[in-house]
């Protein structure tokens, strides 16, 4: 029985630790109820009901347009295919310009001097 009564307050004291500090690291802006530190408070005071509490009630979930916006793959991702569209289109315009100084380069002086044997 003396062990029973050990291992459930090692795990109530975990417990209470991990509330305090989970509390404490939270995002402010998604605490819902009351403000952060009144949870604090409610935690420290009531050590095991504060915690029960504070993850029932005051722990926020993510919102839904953040989960909603998780993609399973790459190509599924707009802003993915918008960046790889970006970059074609760059590549293509920096071989357009360098055709463009390969042509300017072909039709400037034939010699070291500038000069133009004609």
């Amino acid at each position: 029985m003396v062990r029973l009564w050990i291992v459930l307050g090692v795990a109530a004291a975990v417990f209470y630790i991990y509330s305090v500090a989970d509390c404490a690291l939270f995002d402010r802006s998604r605490v819902r109820g009351l403000p952060k530190p009144l949870w604090l408070l409610i935690i420290i005071l009531f050590p095991i009901i504060g915690g029960i509490l504070w993850f029932l009630v005051g722990r926020g979930r993510r919102a839904r347009a953040e989960s909603a916006r998780r993609v399973s793959a790459p190509d599924d991702d707009p802003e993915f295919l918008g960046k790889l569209r970006i970059d074609h289109d760059q590549e293509e315009r920096i071989k357009r310009l360098e055709k463009e100084l390969a042509e300017l380069d072909d039709n400037g002086p034939d010699d070291q001097t500038g000069r133009r044997d004609g």
